[in-house]
């Protein structure tokens, strides 16, 4: 079964992420206290799998995700897919995939500025 392993939120732009114990979804928005948090962005929340990030020797947090997932191909999910993240109930987020180009686009990016620093 998918699990959740990372929540992060960036408190302003540019800065570091923040790693969160738990985070507030607002609808159409994004999470609570993140910079990215924008009404009818398409970046709300980004959601990237921890394989993905492994096979690129990524470092959870690196490409500025909201949530790193174990066990879910988040490449895989097609357009418009329902997920629920949390807990069961009122307290579950309900989201959406958008446009999954965005975050791939990113990815070799966040691996050249990752090794440039070694």
């Amino acid at each position: 079964m998918p699990k959740v392993l990372h929540l992060f939120r960036a408190p302003r732009k540019r800065l570091p992420m923040e790693a969160l114990a738990s985070a507030t979804a607002v609808a159409d928005r994004g999470f609570s206290g993140c910079a990215h948090a924008r009404a009818a962005s398409k970046r709300q929340i980004l959601l990237v799998d921890r394989e993905t990030l492994d096979a690129m020797d990524l470092h959870p947090g690196i490409i500025r995700e909201n949530i790193t997932t174990d066990g879910l191909n988040v490449n895989g999910l097609p357009l418009g897919q329902r997920l629920r993240v949390g807990a069961t109930g009122e307290g579950a987020a309900r989201l959406a995939s958008r446009d999954l180009r965005t975050a791939r686009h990113a990815l070799p990016r966040c691996r050249r500025r990752r090794n440039s620093r070694r």
